[in-house]
């Protein structure tokens, strides 16, 4: 099952490893210490969107969220992957991000969904 997390918060019981759905490392955060802090367990900079598309996020959500959908065709093979290891494997994907509403991480939620993936609610 995938949990979408904000990176940072407290983990779930049996969340399971997080994955930084983000392009950069936490500012101030020593690697070692990105698992203990709640961060992410891995990286995974391929689902977090380009640096110019962030900057559009704050101008025009409609148009990120098309744009990021864009760039998500590029890693169907790893939306697929991940989807499929969601039917018997608990792991947590997230983002920095205060409100998931405004975050790539709701993008996330719903392309999970649309490729089967069990999702927490």
């Amino acid at each position: 099952m995938i949990r979408i997390v904000r990176l940072g918060s407290g983990r779930a019981a049996n969340e399971g490893p997080r994955l930084g759905t983000v392009r950069r490392p936490p500012r101030g955060v020593r690697k070692e210490d990105f698992s203990k802090l709640d961060y992410y367990d891995v990286w995974l900079p391929e689902l977090a969107p380009t640096a110019p598309l962030i900057a559009r996020a704050q101008q025009d959500w409609r148009r990120f969220v098309r744009a990021y959908r864009r760039e998500m065709r590029a890693q169907e093979h790893l939306l697929a992957l991940l989807a499929r290891l969601s039917q018997g494997a608990n792991f947590a994907v997230g983002c920095y991000c205060e409100d998931e509403r405004r975050c790539h991480r709701s993008i996330l939620r719903q392309i999970f969904a649309e490729h089967g993936a069990r999702l927490a609610k």
